[in-house]
């Protein structure tokens, strides 16, 4: 791997960082090199440099619905918890890209602004966010996305609009052509702040009574099947508590797949692929993966 830290000083490297550190699921193995940009200009630099020398570029952002293979990421891996800012206008929220959902749902309900409360209690970073157009409780990032500036793989910043977006569940086209969330903007409806707060309360309660927010994990595994409901198919499948490894199907949520036990990114693996090779054989329904899943398999 080729890539020459020492020509960008004043950036902040990791080399063979443990990837584990900094996923949900708190597993994953290691990055090559682990960057963490502080500014755009930086981030710019970082990209060039990996073009340049032909180095792979890997971009997380609060890899809560992120599986991390064994084996790690080769090339180059960038965070962005430094690109956290949140700047209100009439009615417009934006944040950068490593600004957390919550903190962008607080900022909209401090500015009574309605339209985000269905994130309240989504882990991920804006970035991510817009990325897998992530959604909960019948709301969906496209539904109140308005605009992202998006550093092309060139090097080049533009502006991409809803249209160009393209999302659709779970999917939008930043993961097509490796781009860069850099920031985005959402358009709000004015709102009371009262009943906004109340509204994101009742979800966090309903997120908290219904999923297994006490141990690590990756979020809701598989995308919902036409005509099926994911956690009841694999109750019915009897697969509710099953272990591979320390990776547990969560008693709170089969749809949920925990870490009770030093599990590794390996046992969460292998414990998807029996889920689906059950539910498939029992019912003859093919459950897809919502979970982000990157990396090498451990040699």
């Amino acid at each position: 791997m080729n890539f020459p830290v020492e020509k960008l000083p004043n950036i902040e490297f990791k080399l063979d960082e443990p990837l584990s550190k900094y996923t949900f699921t708190k597993t994953g193995g290691n990055a090559d090199v682990l960057a963490f940009p502080k500014t755009r200009e930086e981030l710019i630099q970082i990209v060039d440099t990996a073009r340049v020398n032909q180095v792979p570029i890997t971009v997380i952002g609060n890899a809560s619905n992120l599986i991390i293979k064994d084996g790690g990421i080769r090339g180059i891996v960038i965070i962005l918890p430094n690109f956290k800012k949140i700047e209100v206008s009439e009615t417009k929220v934006t944040a950068e890209a490593g600004a957390t959902i919550i903190n962008t749902t607080i900022a909209a309900q401090k500015a009574g602004l309605t339209g985000l409360e269905f994130a309240a209690g989504i882990p991920g970073s804006v970035g991510g966010a817009v990325f897998m157009n992530a959604g909960a409780y019948g709301g969906e990032v496209k539904d109140v996305f308005e605009s992202a500036e998006v550093l092309l793989p060139d090097g080049h910043i533009t502006t991409l609009t809803h249209d160009d977006m393209n999302f659709s569940y779970r999917h939008s086209t930043v993961q097509d052509d490796g781009g860069i969330v850099i920031s985005a903007t959402f358009s709000l409806k004015r709102g009371n702040k009262d009943v906004i707060q109340e509204e994101m309360d009742r979800l966090n309660a309903l997120r908290r009574s219904k999923q297994p927010l006490e141990y690590p994990s990756c979020g809701s595994v598989f995308k919902r099947p036409k005509g099926h409901f994911t956690g009841p198919l694999i109750i019915k499948a009897g697969l509710q508590g099953k272990m591979v490894g320390g990776a547990q199907v969560s008693m709170k949520h089969a749809g949920f797949i925990v870490n009770v036990k030093h599990a590794t990114a390996t046992d969460y693996m292998n414990l998807i692929h029996l889920i689906q090779k059950t539910v498939k054989e029992k019912f003859d329904v093919e459950l897809h993966t919502e979970v982000r899943i990157i990396g090498e398999d451990k040699k």
